[in-house]
């Protein structure tokens, strides 16, 4: 019987077939050098490749052997030899592609956050147009290895302009058994399964609550299955890092990305750029992370795991312009930042973290040298109370939070509208009642927000519908509350705030000042007299001549306590008039596709992308179906009685149990508004929205 013997020596190549590669990927995979580092197997004097090198080329070897003498090379001995073999992935096709769709899916400490946000960014400063879907459990570590701690990040890449993260993966990248069962229903069918074999150990299966081994038991069959021991493969690509063994596993995420990297030929600048200075303090970590991420690279070349390489061009759909890649969070704190600037205020920020709002307060600290000031508070009444103080003083007060803070909040948002200060409270929704499912998304908060407070206490509310347009909406929080010294609330979500997608830098020139003028003049002053747009003066205190008093007691117009049955009447209609007004300055929102027919579907909030993709493919099917989507929840814009009065129907998909539906109900019961709600902690699917449109139009 033959016999075999695994042997760890280097080897130079002497030479190589020139000409085989692009010299992009020949730069890319010998700028190591030469010299290799390998695993061989002998079997009867031949050798054959076990694994990559670390950067270099490979070669098929065939050396000479006496079986009488038993000669064996020796171990780490230095060979010369002449390669005969043509270089790997040299005649792997390249495809390009219109659009992808690729789900990163492993433990919580596994990074799959921060390689699936690597991608994005890559694909980002390449050109394409993208949408992100990070899915993460609330736990901060979960146990490892089980189905509750499984960290997802799905994002879609395309040439065109697209406006949702995709339905299903084409491709699925499971770095164990947990995170292969969970995301595996979602995959296409026949799509291309990329799996980490070296989790997939007896005790890996037994904490996924899994009988047998999904790579063995059938499971797969239907699926294109990529097998590759990434455990085994970075620690090979990390032999000489003066790593411990577990920080070198900690590399495996961006092994994973490098060949991501290599499947759809994106640059690995931009990941190199960043390690540089994300651990710019540890060049040891720079180091073996850039070597993980070669290595992942050049493996899609040597191992020829693929079918081919992918390539999805840059997008010209989208309006010219300078872009950058934002996250909903982000962007409403440069929203913050820059509407303060435009009213001629200091931002004031009292906070106390809760997901998935801490975000704001992170960004905002970071824009101390624009004069913001951040306070972390010990809890959401002292920092909704602080962020009124920093009104009453002058500044811009600001809130942010999460549903559970709102409840906690609603005692002083009534202080707020009873002293008639400016105040943005930002709300990013998650998955309730109570603690909930903090990670997962849900537009369960707009009632409350409407309406959750004691006594007539109106309050605008505005809803961020993707991360591009949360800047502006932003902006315009501001500006109402600072024209019309009110409390605001800006609603977003889980699916907002920690997404992503391409935002074109606004034109300045386009952004108009609101700039505040302060009551000054003591002469014939009264505290709550009012302007043509029925809002109250704004007095600093201190300034002289024009001491005042405000709070949360019932005051007349010279700031009076009043207990007055008239007087309550008076200034319970004035606050409410007030927020009516606000719908005058607010644009009729647009109806997409005909102003008239058989439905409308009307949406609000993150679902924007999904129901455009669901209304244009109905129109692809050739459904007559219009849509509209609105930003200005309370007071309702303008002009919507007579846009709903010329459709039959009015479909309202809504992540809740149809709390939007109820309020346009109320408001204008004479029209067919028919919910469509969905509670899972998922955004809709398109073929969903889709179904529910041919279900009202087919009948």
């Amino acid at each position: 019987m033959a016999s075999w013997r695994a042997l760890n020596f280097s080897f130079l190549v002497l030479s190589e077939k020139p000409g085989r590669l692009s010299s992009n990927r020949r730069s890319r995979a010998g700028q190591r050098g030469v010299i290799c580092a390998a695993k061989i197997r002998l079997w009867g004097g031949v050798l054959s490749r076990e694994s990559a090198s670390r950067g270099g080329y490979l070669a098929h070897l065939i050396l000479p052997r006496d079986p009488t003498k038993n000669l064996w090379p020796r171990p780490d001995s230095k060979l010369s030899i002449m390669t005969t073999t043509e270089t790997p992935g040299a005649d792997l096709p390249l495809q390009q592609l219109e659009r992808v769709v690729i789900r990163f899916a492993g433990d919580s400490g596994d990074g799959m956050q921060i390689t699936g946000n690597q991608f994005t960014q890559t694909s980002a400063v390449f050109g394409n147009d993208l949408a992100t879907l990070p899915d993460f459990p609330a736990e901060i570590r979960a146990p490892a290895g089980t189905r509750p701690g499984v960290s997802g990040f799905q994002l879609q890449f395309s040439s065109k302009d697209i406006h949702t993260p995709g339905d299903a993966p084409d491709v699925l990248v499971a770095m164990n058994p947990a995170a292969l069962v969970v995301n595996l229903g979602a995959l296409k069918a026949g799509g291309t399964l990329v799996v980490n074999t070296g989790a997939f150990k007896a005790n890996d299966l037994k904490k996924a609550k899994l009988d047998s081994n999904p790579l063995e038991d059938g499971t797969l069959d239907g699926y294109r299955v990529i097998s590759v021991d990434i455990n085994v493969r970075v620690l090979d690509a990390l032999v000489d890092s003066t790593l411990s063994t577990k920080d070198k596993s900690r590399c495996k995420n961006f092994y994973t990305l490098g060949m991501m990297y290599w499947l759809y030929s994106r640059p690995l600048d931009p990941t190199v750029n960043w390690l540089k200075v994300k651990f710019k303090s540890r060049p040891e970590l720079i180091e073996a992370n850039e070597l993980a991420l070669r290595a992942g690279y050049n493996a899609g070349d040597i191992h020829e795991m693929f079918q081919g390489q992918y390539e999805v061009p840059k997008t010209e759909e989208l309006p010219a312009g300078t872009y950058r890649n934002m996250m909903g969070n982000d962007a409403i704190a440069m929203g913050l930042v820059a509407g303060a600037q435009l009213a001629g205020l200091q931002p004031v920020l009292g906070s106390y973290p809760i997901t998935p709002a801490s975000t704001i307060l992170e960004s905002l600290a970071s824009y101390k040298h624009h004069g913001v000031v951040t306070m972390q508070m010990e809890d959401e009444i002292a920092a909704i109370c602080s962020a009124i103080g920093a009104s009453f003083s002058g500044s811009l007060g600001i809130t942010t939070t999460s549903g559970p803070g709102m409840a906690l909040k609603t005692e002083a948002m009534g202080l707020a509208i009873s002293t008639e200060l400016p105040l943005v409270i930002v709300n990013i929704q998650r998955a309730g009642p109570s603690t909930g499912m903090p990670t997962k998304v849900e537009q369960s908060d707009l009632l409350q927000a409407i309406f959750g407070r004691n006594g007539d206490a109106p309050i605008p509310v505005i809803s961020c519908s993707r991360p591009s347009d949360a800047f502006e909406l932003t902006i315009d929080a501001v500006r109402i509350a600072v024209q019309y010294m009110t409390p605001v609330i800006i609603l977003s979500d889980n699916f907002i705030a920690n997404g992503a997608e391409p935002w074109r830098l606004p034109d300045l020139k386009d952004i108009k000042p609101f700039p505040v003028q302060f009551a000054e003049d003591p002469e014939n002053h009264q505290t709550f007299a009012r302007d043509e747009k029925g809002s109250r003066a704004w007095a600093r205190p201190g300034t002289p001549g024009m001491e005042f008093r405000i709070g949360g007691l019932e005051k007349d117009i010279d700031g009076n306590v009043s207990y007055d049955p008239e007087n309550h009447q008076a200034m319970t209609d004035q606050r409410h008039n007030k927020i009516a007004a606000i719908a005058q300055t607010i644009p009729t929102p647009a109806v997409d596709g005909p102003d008239s027919g058989d439905l409308l579907v009307l949406g609000w909030g993150s679902t924007v992308g999904i129901l455009t993709q669901a209304v244009e493919t109905a129109r692809e099917h050739g459904l007559p179906v219009s849509r509209m989507h609105l930003t200005h929840i309370w007071p309702l814009p303008k002009g919507l009685e007579e846009i709903f009065s010329n459709f039959k129907a009015i479909l309202v998909p809504e992540m809740n149990m149809g709390q939007l539906t109820r309020v346009l109900r109320g408001e204008m019961p004479h029209h067919n508004f028919i919910p469509h709600n969905k509670v899972t902690g998922q955004p809709f699917l398109t073929t969903e929205v889709t179904a529910k449109i041919e279900n009202i139009l087919k009948g």
